[in-house]
């Protein structure tokens, strides 16, 4: 999956202007929003926690314009509750958008 930045980017300066702080602060809590969902499907045994975790991942994602965690987050839709690739699918999203796997934007 190849990974394009460019729409978050663009949200996130859009709202953020050249307040550099606010933009921090603004990748911060999407960075936070997605951890707490990741974990939230992490600790998920049945279909409709699972299901609703990985929905409001997929809201969170579409709400910032962030096409492969919006993808990501699809693909645990059309998983088993628990399924390990597609936590570690998210994972690996969520590694590159927080700087912590090459590609970062």
């Amino acid at each position: 999956m190849a990974y394009e930045s460019g729409a978050l980017d663009a949200t996130l300066a859009a709202a953020a202007g050249d307040n550099s702080a606010l933009l921090s602060e603004l990748r911060g809590a999407f960075l936070e929003s997605a951890e707490k969902l990741l974990d939230l499907l992490k600790r998920s045994r049945c279909d409709g926690n699972w299901n609703v975790a990985a929905l409001r991942l997929k809201g969170l994602a579409a709400s910032f314009h962030a096409q492969d965690l919006l993808d990501a987050a699809e693909n645990a839709l059309c998983s088993a509750p628990g399924e390990p690739a597609a936590i570690r699918e998210i994972e690996t999203v969520l590694a590159r958008f927080s700087g912590n796997a090459p590609g970062r934007f």
